[in-house]
């Protein structure tokens, strides 16, 4: 035998032994996945939805509440229901903020004697509001309190300013979900 031979005798004997161990580890693998397979066939796994009814879509403050002078408060009630199907996180925020008086106006959104926001429009929006300390349970309906308050202190330069805002609901699942996360 020649040494160019030998050579390539020797690369061809590495090359199986090489496909042979490969071959090993892919009988081993697969072995490996199958009882895994097996092991996991009795999980439940279960999806939902998440559904929030947001006052059944109706503004909660109308064009005709909507004239104010310094010291006034107005006082709207209006509802949140969880029509899902596990209890969920909420957190209520403005959207779509416009008009000189997103500044000006104090509102507090109140669950009975409970704060869950104050500030102006302007700062209650989707990215400062954080999830209401309480869960709101499957079918529950809370009876929600919006407290807009022109305050003493604001002169005549606020004259015929406006606000106009969506108030906006979002929600998620409780579940494995303990940091109340949206995102």
């Amino acid at each position: 035998m020649s040494g160019n031979q030998t050579d390539t005798s020797k690369k061809l004997t590495k090359s199986i032994i090489l496909a042979v161990i490969l071959a090993v580890c892919l009988c081993i693998t697969t072995f490996a996945l199958v009882y895994a397979t097996i092991m996991v066939e009795n999980s439940i796994f279960r999806t939902g939805k998440v559904e929030i009814n947001l006052n059944d879509g109706k503004p909660i403050i109308s064009k005709s509440d909507f004239l104010f002078e310094p010291g006034m408060t107005l006082v709207e009630d209006f509802f949140i229901k969880n029509n899902s199907t596990g209890s969920v996180y909420y957190r209520l925020y403005f959207d779509n903020i416009s008009g000189g008086l997103a500044d000006v106006l104090e509102i507090t959104i109140k669950d009975g004697d409970t704060i869950l926001y104050s500030g102006t429009a302007a700062t209650l929006n989707r990215n400062n509001v954080k999830a209401a300390e309480e869960m709101l349970q499957v079918g529950e309906k809370k009876i929600l309190s919006a407290y807009f308050h022109f305050p003493e202190d604001k002169g005549n330069y606020t004259q015929n300013m406006t606000l106009t805002f969506n108030m906006c609901a979002d929600a998620v699942q409780t579940k494995n979900n303990p940091d109340k996360l949206f995102d």
